[in-house]
């Protein structure tokens, strides 16, 4: 199928952002043509929904807050060959959306990360710059490879990446849990560096460097948890056997020079860090078990949809 004749649908998750909606929708109107633009408001006690409206775009709403059950309902509804998500903030380029989908074409890629790149000295606070670097090494180091920049909210889907996708995340960590997903169903993926601009005047902000940050990193290692229980769980009970040995050492040279055991707590504690050790290790071989069956009905649903046009 040509591109032109692929259905685009332009997603955008917005919460306040009436300073921007309208710069936004006209700024993928005039980028990509022939794509639909659905607007998904999020609560917003501004005028967001009626700007968006005025600008032309399909306008929709989402009771649950949080970016994540927005995207959860974006994925559900919308219907299309290409995706190309946003934010409403007027902070992506839009012009760089036809290079992205154009790389996934070529490609045959099922997602596409513009990677920001922010000239603006006010565009991209320093916090959050350390912050994404911080979080994109341990992502790497848990998970063996990542992405040049795991926050992106602006990257390029395929249909079959977007109903494969099991949306569990609820905030702003649904990023980090859309990259995991690429990365642990080891699906074609690509980026391209994007510019990433100044909010227009009157648009602030949702994103708190320390609350989401904390977040952010409890979802990477409870996705690590889930995605490789063995790992996981081995290195806890590695850790458990440690402890034990370290305070079993002075107890069995005691007892070997005088044939007591002087302290029996440390006995039965040592002992119950063994036994806490062999469950662990077990747990993680049984959910090691379970998680490969997910793995699979995952990979299968990935694989049941329509792959990327060519």
């Amino acid at each position: 199928m040509a591109t032109q004749a692929a259905r685009i649908a332009v997603i955008l998750p917005c919460y306040n952002e009436e300073a921007a909606i309208a710069q936004t929708v006209a700024a993928f109107r005039a980028a990509l043509p022939t794509a639909e633009i659905y607007v998904y408001d999020n609560n917003s006690s501004d005028r967001t929904l009626a700007v968006a409206k005025a600008a032309g775009a399909t306008v929709r709403t989402e009771r649950m807050q949080g970016k994540g059950n927005v995207v959860r309902r974006m994925f559900a509804d919308v219907d299309a060959d290409l995706y190309v998500m946003a934010d409403g903030d007027a902070t992506y380029d839009a012009t760089a959306a036809p290079a992205m989908i154009d790389k996934m074409l070529d490609e045959g890629l099922d997602m596409v990360v513009g990677t920001r790149i922010h000239e603006a000295a006010d565009a991209y606070r320093r916090g959050h710059v350390l912050g994404n670097r911080a979080m994109t090494s341990l992502l790497a180091r848990l998970f063996g490879r990542s992405f040049t920049d795991i926050f992106s909210g602006y990257r390029v889907f395929s249909r079959r990446f977007v109903k494969s996708f099991p949306v569990l995340s609820s905030g702003f960590e649904i990023e980090t849990e859309i990259s995991v997903h690429a990365l642990e169903l080891k699906m074609p993926v690509g980026e391209i560096e994007t510019r990433y601009l100044a909010r227009p005047e009157g648009s602030a902000s949702k994103l708190s460097t320390y609350r989401d940050g904390f977040r952010i990193a409890r979802t990477i290692v409870t996705l690590y948890r889930i995605e490789k229980p063995m790992l996981f769980f081995g290195w806890l009970a590695a850790l458990l056997a440690a402890v034990a040995v370290i305070l079993a050492v002075p107890l069995v040279l005691t007892y070997l020079d005088t044939s007591r055991v002087p302290r029996f707590p440390t006995a039965i504690l040592s002992t119950g860090l063994v036994i806490l050790s062999a469950l662990s290790l077990f747990a993680g071989l049984i959910l090691d078990t379970v998680v490969r069956g997910r793995r699979e009905m995952r990979r299968l649903a990935y694989l049941a949809q329509p792959g990327p046009l060519r």
